[in-house]
Formats: C-alpha cells, sequence, structure tokens
C-alpha cells in the first residue's frame, strides 16, 4: 500500500453483524448509493402525488368546491410542488459539485434534505387525503380521515425505527 491510501475504517453495520471495513470513501460512496436508492422512491412517490394535485383543478366538479377547500387544495399544491422541488434538489446539488471533493459534505446536505423531504411528503398525503374525504363525504370524515392517515404516517415511518432500532435492545429476529 501507498502512503497516499487512506487507512481503512472497521465499522458495524449493526449489532451481531461482522465489521465492514472500508476506507472513509468507500463508506460515503456506499452511504451516498444508499440515499440514492431512498431518492428514487421519494422523487417518484412526490412527483405522482403533485401531478395528480395539478390535475384536479381542471375537474368538472372542482367548480363545487367551497373556498375553504379551494383554499387548502391552493395550499397543497404549492406544498406539493415545494417538496418535489426539495427532493429533487439533491440532484442539483451532485450536479454542481461533482469532481469537486465533496462528497461528505453533499451526503450529509442530502440526508438533512431527504429528512425534509419526507415531513413535506406526510403533510402533502395527509392533506389530500383529507381534502378528498372533505369533499366526498364531509369535512367531519375529512379531518378523521387526515387525522388517522397523519398518525399512521408517524407510526411507520417514526415509530416503527424506534421500536426497532438496535439500541433499545432486543431486534425483531431474536
Amino acid at each position: 500500500m501507498s502512503g497516499d491510501t487512506p487507512d481503512p475504517v472497521r465499522t458495524r453495520a449493526e449489532p451481531g453483524t461482522p465489521e465492514r471495513v472500508e476506507t472513509e470513501t468507500e463508506r460515503l460512496e456506499r452511504n451516498w448509493s444508499e440515499i440514492l436508492q431512498e431518492l428514487r422512491v421519494t422523487q417518484t412517490g412526490t412527483q405522482i402525488l403533485t401531478g395528480f394535485l395539478l390535475t384536479l383543478a381542471f375537474q368538472p366538479r372542482f367548480a363545487d368546491l367551497s373556498q375553504l377547500q379551494i383554499d387548502v387544495y391552493l395550499v397543497l399544491v404549492v406544498l406539493a410542488a415545494l417538496t418535489t422541488a426539495l427532493a429533487l434538489a439533491p440532484v442539483s446539488l451532485h450536479r454542481a459539485l461533482f469532481r469537486e471533493g465533496a462528497k461528505e459534505k453533499i451526503v450529509i446536505l442530502t440526508d438533512r434534505i431527504l429528512k425534509a423531504t419526507l415531513v413535506g411528503v406526510a403533510l402533502v398525503l395527509t392533506g389530500t387525503v383529507m381534502l378528498i374525504f372533505d369533499v366526498v363525504v364531509g369535512p367531519v370524515a375529512g379531518f378523521v380521515a387526515g387525522g388517522l392517515t397523519l398518525l399512521v404516517i408517524v407510526f411507520f415511518w417514526v415509530g416503527l425505527p424506534a421500536l426497532v432500532h438496535p439500541k433499545r435492545g432486543r431486534s425483531p429476529r431474536s
């Protein structure tokens, strides 16, 4: 090995697994690849949800919406557009910093962007379910459906990871 080669870092993916030996560069590349997989799912989801919302204004029944429903719809469109832009931001970030030796900064910032994107997706999804139930069944059903949607999202996106986190003790396999 030459003196330019960084020393490998030993890490464990999770308790009870063999150590992973990789250089800092290899770790950053692995982290970036894992983030890219998450981004692909998130970007597709945000784009589909945004597209769905954008088509609603052109439906004949849109004229029947109350002013409050229209206001909620417009807030959702703006939030969906911002969430989509946020989900696509890592692509622009990577393009701007490609081959500039900024992989660590890209990985750290993209991780934060992805977390913010998930918050945006949760809000848009909750609001969309609320609006649909409000239009189809009524405002009470809209708030109930929206609230339940938010609870389910919080459970699966926050609660479940907290329950199975290795630091909590026993894993689901034990």
